[in-house]
């Protein structure tokens, strides 16, 4: 393995991961002159959850909220911008749609991600470190071949770091054995279509999980199997098929203003209403729940009702193989505390995504970091992780601070007010104003006046090199 020498020009900021979040930051970091900025992945490309895009499925959020736009309308990177290069822009016009497909979104980004310089796909990050001799981060990786192998080893020093690593599929403790093991498939959500032939050729499938993953995985199963003999079974742990909170005023808690009042809440508060407002964001679109009654419906037409089982308020205790083919699952009510068996011959587990754990790549700077009573990193106002004083630099998170920020964190909605928080904190100057209101809601007695986050001091920016 080949070892590339450090590179002794410290960059601004260096990205970790290249989801839609840190994609944001970088086609925003992008006309900012003399930010010299280099986002690493360890993936060959940008793709967003290509195990989901089921046709027909849409975004959950409209299309304004694209990477750019809401910080920035005149940006070159913007959805409409995709689309008057795609020469789709009139069509689009008169198809009149707020909420654009998921594969189209993923096409969107991935134009975005091959016009931006700064992306280095084929890159795996391993370590970060906090130099204190030199006041900087040392940012070790690998480089990768086209077949995913090490090809060279690499040092970049940074001033500050942002971290966007993203989620990873969720997968309940009883059926983690089973996921990948051979025999009967049982999978997450994420790898869907990947075996959706082997899943609609099943004799039954059970989809685990009643939000809209789970309710788009069993749409799209119902609709192509057999009427009569649809054998499919959906289960959850959530006591309803419950719609997603939509009504305007309820979306007012994806603003810049709730997030900066949730941020003010106290620990024990904050935790008590992630878990309580599940239903802004793990719930099933309305429209994809009418289709599926619209569907199931339908199949009652001809007499007789279509062999589907839906449950929820059941959890899954235990998982085993049978004969190797097949999978039992051992299930209980909630709240009749009943229990029974159910034999399936393949399962899906729609159990949504979790943060990844940051241990791994910032084990280097945990003496530095500052936890909460739960061990989690204390994140401020502007998505700073909170370090020891003795480190001059910053480490921004996105998508790491739900526990800090609220049910905001993942939601596409807020990128580009985050991204461009993240910039005007990181340049000490505003090249992207924030607005200083959002919402209609006023969340608290004491709000007064919403404060946002002012930019720090001016830094020295290292200027740009040609075909850097």
């Amino acid at each position: 393995m080949n070892a590339t020498a450090p590179d002794d020009a410290p960059r601004d900021l260096v990205g970790i991961g290249i989801g839609p979040f840190n994609l944001s930051l970088a086609a925003l970091a992008d006309p900012l002159t003399g930010l010299d900025a280099v986002f690493y992945d360890q993936r060959p490309a940008f793709h967003w959850h290509p195990g989901l895009l089921i046709e027909g499925a849409r975004v959950q959020v409209p299309f304004l909220a694209d990477l750019v736009t809401l910080a920035d309308p005149s940006s070159p990177y913007s959805f409409l911008s995709h689309l008057r290069a795609t020469d789709r822009l009139f069509p689009f016009y008169f198809a009149e749609q707020f909420h654009i497909r998921r594969a189209e979104y993923d096409a969107y980004c991935r134009w975005v991600a091959e016009s931006l310089p700064s992306l280095r796909f084929h890159h795996q990050v391993d370590a970060v470190r906090w130099n204190p001799e030199r006041g900087l981060f040392e940012v070790d990786y690998t480089q990768l071949d086209a077949e995913g192998e090490a090809e060279a080893l690499g040092r970049t020093h940074a001033r500050n770091v942002v971290l966007g690593v993203g989620t990873e599929p969720d997968v309940p403790d009883p059926l983690r054995p089973l996921v990948d093991a051979p025999g009967a498939p049982v999978l997450h959500a994420a790898d869907y279509l990947d075996h959706r032939e082997a899943l609609l050729a099943a004799g039954h499938v059970t989809v685990i999980g009643t939000g809209q993953s789970g309710a788009e995985i069993f749409l799209d199963l119902l609709r192509h199997r057999p009427a009569g003999r649809e054998r499919l079974h959906w289960l959850g742990r959530s006591e309803a098929f419950a719609p997603m909170e939509y009504s305007k005023l309820g979306l007012e808690h994806f603003t810049p203003d709730y997030t900066r009042y949730f941020h003010g809440l106290a620990e024990p508060v904050r935790d008590r209403l992630v878990a309580a407002q599940w239903q802004l964001h793990k719930g099933i679109d309305a429209a994809t729940a009418a289709d599926i009654h619209d569907e199931l419906y339908r199949r009652t037409l001809d007499g007789g009702w279509p062999d589907t089982v839906l449950t929820p308020g059941v959890h899954v205790r235990t998982a085993g193989r049978v004969a190797t083919t097949r999978v039992e699952l051992h299930l209980e009510h909630a709240e009749q505390k009943t229990r029974s068996r159910l034999t399936t011959d393949a399962v899906v587990l729609a159990t949504g995504y979790r943060e990844r754990p940051l241990g791994r790549v910032l084990a280097g700077l945990d003496p530095y970091m500052r936890r909460d009573s739960r061990e989690r990193p204390r994140v401020d106002d502007r998505f700073r992780l909170l370090l020891d004083p003795c480190v001059s630099g910053s480490v921004y998170v996105q998508n790491a601070e739900t526990h800090t920020h609220g049910v905001g964190a993942p939601d596409l909605g807020l990128a580009a007010w985050r991204s461009a928080t993240i910039l005007n904190d990181l340049t000490g100057q505003e090249p992207y104003p924030l607005p200083g209101r959002t919402a209609f809601t006023t969340f608290g007695l004491e709000q007064g006046r919403p404060q946002i986050p002012s930019a720090r001091r001016p830094v020295a920016l290292t200027p740009l090199v040609d075909g850097v």
